[in-house]
């Protein structure tokens, strides 16, 4: 009898403290950047620290990879078919809402209203250091830059690894757009844009805002737990995170790369902040091994609690289908899922994933 009493006192009080919590949680001050001899480092009560060298070597020599790619582009085709879309007209979205276009990977075409704009756009054959080096696609870009319209308003790019800047997909945007678009990024990244002869290159830090006046579009740049690199001695020397993205009607959120900070959750500032959001790209690949990926790329099941988090009404999974950068199936991301949505008793469609190139249209 005492048992049970004690089991309805402890119950009381979760119900009664939790909420408390929770709100103390992410009403305390926003996590903001820091640096530590010149390089970022994530600024959370986490023990994440970046992967050396041996932890990779040992990951690459030791486990084995399940990615388990099909041998024909015919069983590739059925299972992750890409829809490539024969005009420019075809990206227009022509009543009010969100299009949302994926083109594989953490690459996403965004039309908000009137304002039209890519995230981390890589059109290359392979991610890495030059066209020979690097992972090479399994499924090719929904979209190249000759597919895309005209009137392309700015570039968002949540960090500076190869799946998510890539050289030559830069200075073809570049040479076609020039000072036409405006490109967004972490603190610390202008130099390379520079370098590449890029104008209106916009550096943000965490949790600053940027007014886009041509469209009436508000910009926030937001924390992700990460870390940057693209040669030997860069090292987190510029700034990862996300985006928030904004008018009068909509909001859309897109994560860039991150793994999930269980003890205080950046995400669940993110929303108080900025959401809901009527849509969120949120990643759902390269999560395995764990003991290497965790505190750098979440999980499905780790997607779904950002999702809540960040109160996103509809979020479409990325980071996945496009390069074999880990070692869990191929197809696994999306069965994972949906898993994950069933297990926390959301509606199936809340959080999906589309195929190379659909297009999801919201009101």
């Amino acid at each position: 009898m005492k048992v049970h009493v004690q089991i309805i006192v402890i119950g009381i009080f979760h119900a009664l403290v939790d909420p408390i919590l929770a709100t103390n949680e992410t009403s305390i001050e926003l996590i903001k950047s820091r640096m530590d001899d010149g390089r970022y480092v994530n600024s959370f009560n986490s023990q994440y620290e970046k992967p050396g060298w041996l932890a990779i070597l040992k990951w690459k020599i030791t486990m084995r990879s399940n990615v388990k790619l099909p041998d024909t582009a015919e069983e590739l085709d059925r299972l992750l078919p890409v829809i490539h879309h024969k005009s420019r007209e075809d990206l227009y979205l022509t009543t009010p809402g969100i299009r949302y276009i994926w083109i594989g990977h953490a690459s996403c075409f965004v039309q908000m209203s009137n304002f039209r704009f890519l995230v981390d756009p890589v059109f290359s054959e392979r991610c890495g250091m030059n066209s020979c080096v690097g992972p090479k696609r399994y499924r090719p870009a929904a979209l190249t830059v000759t597919d895309l319209p005209n009137d392309l308003d700015a570039v968002f790019i949540s960090h500076n690894h190869y799946d998510h800047l890539d050289y030559a997909s830069v200075k073809d945007l570049n040479k076609r757009y020039g000072t036409r678009l405006t490109w967004f990024c972490g603190k610390g990244n202008r130099e390379w844009f520079s370098s590449m002869n890029v104008a209106n290159v916009v550096e943000l830090d965490w949790w600053e805002e940027y007014y886009f006046s041509n469209k009436n579009v508000n910009i926030a740049f937001c924390p992700a737990q990460h870390w940057s690199r693209r040669g030997i001695f860069d090292t987190n020397k510029s700034l990862w995170g996300g985006f928030a993205i904004w008018d009068a009607t909509h909001k859309f959120y897109h994560a860039g790369d991150t793994g999930y900070t269980h003890n205080i959750s950046i995400f669940r500032q993110i929303g108080q902040k900025y959401g809901p959001f009527d849509l969120s790209a949120i990643p759902i690949g390269a999560y395995e091994p764990r003991w290497i990926m965790e505190g750098q790329h979440v999980s499905p099941d780790e997607a779904v609690l950002i999702h809540m988090d960040v109160q996103s009404n509809k979020s479409v999974g990325i980071h996945w289908g496009t390069w074999a950068m880990s070692n869990e199936y191929f197809m696994e991301p999306p069965k994972k899922l949906v898993q994950a949505v069933q297990r926390h008793q959301l509606d199936p469609t809340s959080f999906i994933v589309l195929k190379h190139g659909e297009i999801l249209d919201l009101p």
